[in-house]
């Protein structure tokens, strides 16, 4: 891998090492560009405190912290800072609001759940549930409408467990969306390491008869995640076996030119 954009921090309460950790286990596996995209804080209702994410108080703290490594490995690697985050339309309004101001290089989306946190399940749990299905595609499609994320992290992270028709026909709505406006899908590292339901074979079959291109996500919460190289290449291989091109870089965000 020369570039990743799914890179979290300790900020988001499950993930392990310094910010420095990560940019320096990447220049060491030969990365060109290393994305970081930690999970994005909400402004909730009623007080409400989530804990698998970053906190509004420490925005500072996060983009100081880019802004200085930016800075200090300017000359072995390019760095951008974004966000991980959902897209929940009643939230967004106000999570807007909060991240006004802060120089944010991109977003990509992981849908973790359909609703507010406080009353939706996680997507990732089982369920037969072809409305819960219809729900996440429609709702997965509506935020990449917005134009606010770069890609689809985990986009099979919906784990359903109905008949594999319902599966197909809602998870190849998607790739075609995603087919249209030449977005690739994503290979999930961590899924793969983990085996975890995503990211499955199951989907990228139909990525293939959508016509996918793909792009390998490390999805990192600890800096070693960037330099397996044997995980890495099992995430070739699963491009490769169904015949998907990887792209390197996102549209935009390349290597800067020094």
């Amino acid at each position: 891998m020369i570039a990743n954009y799914h890179t979290h921090t300790a900020r988001c309460q499950h993930a392990w090492g310094e910010d420095k950790e990560y940019v320096e286990q990447a220049i060491a596996s030969g990365m060109k560009v290393l994305g970081f995209s930690d999970h994005c804080p909400w402004v909730f209702p009623e007080g409400y405190v989530s804990r698998t994410r970053m906190f509004p108080e420490q925005l500072d703290d996060y983009f100081y912290s880019m802004e200085d490594l930016k800075r200090e490995y300017a000359k072995d690697i390019t760095i951008y800072a974004g966000f991980e985050a959902e897209y929940i339309p009643e939230l967004m309004e106000d999570q807007e609001k909060l991240l006004e101001g802060y120089p944010i290089d991109y977003m990509i989306l992981g849908q973790h759940f359909t609703a507010n946190e406080m009353i939706a399940p996680y997507t990732g749990f089982p369920t037969d549930s072809k409305a819960e299905l219809k729900k996440y595609v429609d709702t997965v499609i509506a935020g990449m409408e917005t134009g606010k994320y770069a890609y689809v992290a985990h986009p099979d992270l919906f784990h359903f467990t109905g008949p594999d028709e319902v599966y197909e026909e809602y998870f190849l709505k998607l790739c075609q969306y995603l087919k249209a406006h030449d977005i690739p899908v994503e290979i999930n590292l961590l899924g793969v390491v983990e085996n975890r339901h995503y990211t499955s074979e199951r989907f990228l079959k139909i990525a293939k008869k959508a016509g996918n291109s793909v792009i390998i996500g490390c999805d990192a919460h600890t800096p070693d995640r960037l330099s397996n190289a044997d995980y890495i290449v099992a995430c070739r291989k699963m491009a490769k076996k169904f015949e998907l091109p990887i792209v390197d870089f996102l549209p935009g965000l390349g290597v800067i030119e020094r």
